[in-house]
């Protein structure tokens, strides 16, 4: 492939989680791996994973990730016992935010459904949460970590104004968007786990864009079949790209090095996250498992020669859940 203009970020190395079966885990790992709810597993599954002591409300948050966010699912289940329901509480937050985008037919109606969760943090930190479950658990969380509310804010305000069907004029602004909604979640993951560190909050910053622009990848095919295409125009227009060659699902060597460059960018994030990695605390790590999913991504893309339209890349990996558990085990991100 041509050299682009973010290809050096690549470079010759291939993605992946190089010798994850060279060394022999002991039988509890796979096994309790294998005990992960997935798709087929019951609302009882769910509770038993979490804990026997899991409220109604805690139960509704489990299940409402199962259903709409699994990889993040599958990473609060290995959080410790004491974070664990503030996790699925803070995951839950954030779907709830992210579909009203794709579930509402005015946006009149979007920033009705924003304004609603304004006003419950508002009231979550004036200690009268609605009765709504995702409001109870989130308020469950603040109070049990004192979490940052502007953090909060951020999340429902960027996601309020990406409630416009536009493209990102270019990558920074793709990258503020990420910043502001996953980095800010993971800020919030940080407080927690208890974690109040200057390099876990660099690399918090990196890992949110990288999901950012992943997600966004990710995104591509079903967006597309909506008639709709939000990847940078900047790096489009670099390459002689339209969005109708999306719609097309155009095969041309031109609308792959976009997807190059686009997925160049994220793997650049995650190896400076990773530069932070002997920096940052231990404890700190649940908060980065995703990390596993995003490379999982970046290797199967660059394996079709970033093709964003291979039926490959919208396969569930069904190994993640012993990846996240061998990665938990290990201590790394």
């Amino acid at each position: 492939m041509a050299a682009s203009m973010l290809g050096s970020a690549w470079g010759p190395q291939r993605l992946g989680l190089p010798g994850l079966c060279r060394r022999r885990q002991p039988r509890g790992l796979w096994a309790r791996a294998r005990r992960l709810p997935g798709s087929e597993g019951s609302g009882r599954s769910v509770a038993a994973a979490s804990g026997s002591g899991a409220s109604g409300t805690d139960r509704y948050c489990m299940e409402l990730l199962r259903k709409r966010d699994y990889e993040g699912y599958l990473c609060s289940l290995l959080f410790p016992a004491e974070s664990r329901s503030s996790a699925f509480a803070l995951r839950a937050f954030n779907v709830e935010l992210a579909q009203v985008k794709d579930s509402v037919s005015e946006k009149t109606i979007g920033l009705m459904r924003m304004q609603f969760w304004k006003k419950t943090v508002d009231d979550i930190y004036c200690d009268s949460p609605p009765h709504q479950p995702v409001a109870i658990e989130l308020w469950k969380a603040v109070k049990r970590h004192n979490l940052t509310k502007r953090w909060l804010m951020k999340i429902i305000d960027e996601r309020e104004k990406n409630l416009d069907d536009k493209a990102y004029r270019n990558i920074q602004e793709l990258e503020n968007y990420a910043e502001n909604t996953q980095s800010s979640l993971l800020y919030l993951t940080l407080e927690i786990l208890g974690v109040k560190d200057l390099h876990a909050d660099h690399a918090a910053s990196h890992i949110g864009k990288a999901q950012g622009i992943v997600t966004c990848l990710r995104a591509t095919p079903y967006h597309g079949s909506r008639r709709r295409v939000f990847l940078p125009m900047d790096i489009c227009m670099l390459h002689g790209v339209s969005q109708e060659d999306f719609l097309r699902k155009s095969q041309d060597k031109s609308v792959r090095d976009v997807v190059y460059d686009i997925a160049s960018q994220a793997h650049l994030h995650l190896k400076h996250a990773r530069s932070f990695h002997k920096s940052v605390p231990a404890k700190a790590f649940p908060a980065f498992l995703q990390t596993v999913a995003l490379e999982d991504y970046l290797k199967k893309i660059q394996q079709v020669d970033f093709d964003i339209f291979h039926p490959s890349l919208q396969q569930k990996n069904t190994l993640l859940p012993l990846s996240l558990y061998i990665q938990s085990w290990r201590k790394r991100y």
